[in-house]
C-alpha cells in the first residue's frame, strides 16, 4: 500500500450502525440507526518489541551453524533483529542456499527458541491496556506466523490475531486489513510500515534502534518501553473518544 501524503493520521473509526430498541421518551422512534464505533485497534511488533527473543534465535542460528558447517556470528545476528531472517541468512549463505537454509531454521526455531524467550518488561501490560478499553491488540510480524504463535502461547500473552511474514512497508497490508490505527514496533521498519497504514507509529527503544533513529524516522511517539505505554494509550484512547473517534 502506498504511503498517504502527509505522514500519519488518525483514521476514523469504521460506522457500523444497529436499530434503536423500544421508543422512550426523548428518545429515537424504532427503527432509526445509530452509529456505533469499531473496536480501536493497536498493532504490535513482535521481536524486541513484545519479546526479547535474542537468546533463542541466537541458539536457532547456533544450531543451524553447527549442523551446517557454516559459521554464523550469532551475537552479531541478534543484535540486528528486525528485517525477514532471509536477509540475515544471506550474510552467511550464498544466495542460491538462502531458501533452503531458511527453511531449516524455521524448523528448527520451536526446538531452540521459544523456551529461552522472554516477554519483555510491559509487553503483558501494553496488550491488557488495549483490551481494557474495548480494543482490540493484534501482532503484526516479519516473523514466521505459526513460530510466532507458539510464542504468544508459551509466554501467556493474548493478541486478538497473530499475522506473520510482514515487514516495513508491508505490515500496511494487515494493520489495514484490520483498521489498526495505532502501530507500536522497536525499528525504522516499522515506523516505515506504521506511516504506510496511516497509523500513528508508536515507537520503544528496546530494540537495535536508537531513540534519535527512531525520531528521525517520523515516529509520532517515541518511549523508552512498553511500560509507558498503557500511560500514553490512556490520553490516547481518552482523546478518540472525545474526538468522536
Amino acid at each position: 500500500m502506498p504511503e498517504r501524503p502527509g505522514g500519519a493520521y488518525v483514521a476514523a473509526p469504521v460506522a457500523l450502525t444497529a436499530p434503536m430498541g423500544r421508543r422512550a421518551a426523548g428518545r429515537r422512534p424504532m427503527g432509526t440507526m445509530v452509529r456505533m464505533a469499531s473496536p480501536l485497534t493497536v498493532g504490535f511488533d513482535l521481536d524486541m518489541t513484545l519479546i526479547d527473543s535474542r537468546p533463542g534465535i541466537a541458539a536457532t542460528y547456533d544450531a543451524l551453524s553447527a549442523e551446517t558447517g557454516v559459521y554464523i556470528d550469532s551475537a552479531l545476528a541478534v543484535s540486528r533483529l528486525g528485517p525477514p531472517m532471509e536477509q540475515e541468512l544471506a550474510e552467511w549463505f550464498p544466495a542460491e542456499q538462502v531458501p533452503a537454509m531458511a527453511l531449516r531454521y524455521r524448523e528448527l526455531y520451536p526446538v531452540h527458541a521459544i523456551e529461552p524467550t522472554r516477554a519483555l518488561p510491559g509487553a503483558r501490560e501494553a496488550i491488557d491496556a488495549v483490551h481494557a478499553r474495548g480494543g482490540r491488540a493484534i501482532v503484526v510480524t516479519a516473523k514466521y506466523q505459526p513460530n510466532a504463535k507458539l510464542h504468544m502461547d508459551h509466554l501467556g500473552l493474548t493478541p486478538d490475531a497473530v499475522i506473520g511474514g510482514l515487514w516495513a512497508e508491508g505490515k500496511a497490508e494487515a494493520l489495514t486489513e484490520h483498521g489498526a490505527r495505532v502501530y507500536v514496533g522497536d525499528h525504522t521498519g516499522d515506523v516505515r510500515g506504521a506511516r504506510a497504514a496511516g497509523a500513528v507509529s508508536v515507537t520503544v527503544a528496546s530494540g537495535p534502534c536508537s531513540e534519535d533513529e527512531l525520531r528521525a524516522a517520523g515516529a509520532d511517539v517515541v518511549l523508552r518501553d512498553l511500560t509507558a505505554f498503557p500511560a500514553w494509550f490512556a490520553d490516547y484512547a481518552a482523546a478518540a473518544v472525545g474526538d468522536g473517534k
